[in-house]
């Protein structure tokens, strides 16, 4: 409530929490109803945060009919109250997550999937400290085809991919002066902005630190202030995996280390080769991406991306400061020694991300799993195994994965399923126009 305090010209609060998509699924209660959001929360009906991409519950979902649709308990996280820079009404974010009304964590929420895998690490003395880097487009779709958006600034369209260029940037500069006042205003620890390969692509870096949950929050959060910053500038910011088909799509990458009970990184030998652990934890990523790419890749326009010779992976293998790896290890200090996963799309629900990595990290430590050999040279030329190339078939080994149960609850798996076959269901009868007017801003 201090924070109500401090901010009396807020009259309105939206509460929400990530649905399986990473959607946020909320209501609006005026302000004055603060005291009773914290101490009791509020309710959903536990099929909310199962719903498909067009907020559609899911057929024979045995959370809807079969047992009555009945309703969870939504506590607020320890996040407390944030602001919404991009409303035009000073209005406050309370975000939440879901219990089950006796108080247990309900399984199918995503954040609490991620904190099963936090707590695993704290009960074997480890802390991760992870960072992610987003890329995203900003795009002008008030047409039939979308385009670069306009410079604030000089009112011209850069038509081309301008990569680490200043001069796109400052095109933005008022986007990204806005973008990053509000980062700090709502504790998203935003760093270094570079331009990308892409026309109107950018990526932006949050810092990295010793707490998942937090990191897994920021990047749910700051995909949410873009996209809201981004139409107050009259268009649009998006994850979306690939919105443009000869150009480079949108990653998600992931930085982790990890450190022991005496804040040691346990990557760290002294040299550049790293620790026998982190090539642990570099099989257990391994071991588990056929199976977790449903995750990195959750969507019918995420495996645009994942096509060879296209700045993704595709082949399931590690190297050393190699782009084109699945994992790479990027050259860095001794301390600062990690793993870079590189699968993952900006279209990902970050949770279930951030829990996949973690988890086949944290199983590949304990067994102590020997990772193959690093490779040498371009990704692409290697025989390594593939990914799974179709959406269908990330389905079905994300369904099928071993290491995905040791990860995720069976409940949250089997809700999961179900929502993707549905989706791939009616992706089918959508043109191509439609299939991006639907994940332009959604995803």
């Amino acid at each position: 409530m201090d924070w109500l305090k401090e901010h009396p010209e807020v009259k309105t609060i939206r509460v929400a929490a990530s649905d399986l998509n990473g959607v946020a699924r909320g209501k609006r209660v005026p302000a004055r109803y603060a005291g009773k959001l914290l101490e009791e929360g509020t309710k959903f009906p536990f099929s909310v945060l199962n719903l498909d991409i067009w907020g559609e519950d899911v057929e024979d979902s045995p959370l809807v009919f079969e047992i009555g649709d009945p309703d969870g308990l939504l506590l607020p996280t320890e996040r407390g109250f944030l602001p919404m820079p991009w409303l035009d009404a000073p209005t406050a974010l309370l975000p939440l997550w879901m219990f089950h009304l006796d108080g247990r964590p309900y399984e199918g929420d995503p954040r609490q999937a991620l904190a099963v895998v936090v707590e695993r690490y704290s009960q074997a003395g480890l802390t991760p400290v992870v960072a992610t880097e987003l890329e995203f487009f900003l795009i002008d779709d008030s047409g039939r085809q979308l385009r670069v958006p306009p410079s604030p600034r000089s009112g011209k369209r850069r038509t081309g991919g301008e990569v680490l260029s200043l001069r796109a940037l400052d095109a933005f500069d008022q986007f990204f002066t806005t973008l990053y006042d509000a980062c700090e205003a709502m504790d998203i620890p935003a760093d270094t902005a570079i331009s990308e390969a892409g026309p109107g692509q950018f990526e932006i870096n949050l810092m990295h630190q010793p707490d998942p949950m937090k990191a897994a929050d920021d990047t749910w959060l700051f995909k949410m202030l873009v996209k809201g910053i981004a139409r107050q500038y009259g268009f649009a910011g998006s994850f979306m995996a690939k919105p443009y088909e000869t150009f480079s799509g949108n990653g998600m990458h992931m930085h982790f280390s990890i450190l022991d009970k005496e804040g040691r990184n346990i990557f760290d030998n002294g040299g550049d080769e790293g620790t026998a652990e982190l090539r642990h934890a570099v099989a257990g990523c391994l071991r588990a991406m056929p199976g977790s790419t449903l995750l990195f890749a959750p969507h019918e326009n995420s495996y645009d991306r994942l096509v060879p010779n296209a700045h993704a992976p595709t082949g399931i293998g590690w190297a050393y400061e190699n782009r084109t790896a699945a994992i790479r290890i990027p050259s860095s200090g001794p301390k600062a020694r990690r793993i870079e996963h590189r699968v993952a799309g900006g279209d990902v629900n970050p949770y279930l991300t951030v829990a996949a990595i973690l988890g086949a990290a944290l199983n590949g430590l304990l067994e102590k799993l020997e990772a193959p050999e690093p490779f040498r040279g371009n990704a692409y030329d290697q025989k390594l195994a593939q990914l799974p190339g179709t959406w269908g078939e990330a389905i079905e080994a994300f369904h099928q994965c071993p290491e995905m149960r040791r990860i995720f609850p069976g409940h949250l798996i089997e809700n999961f399923v179900m929502t993707k076959r549905q989706e791939l269901h009616y992706m089918a009868e959508l043109s191509d126009e439609e299939t991006v007017e639907l994940y332009l801003d959604t995803v």
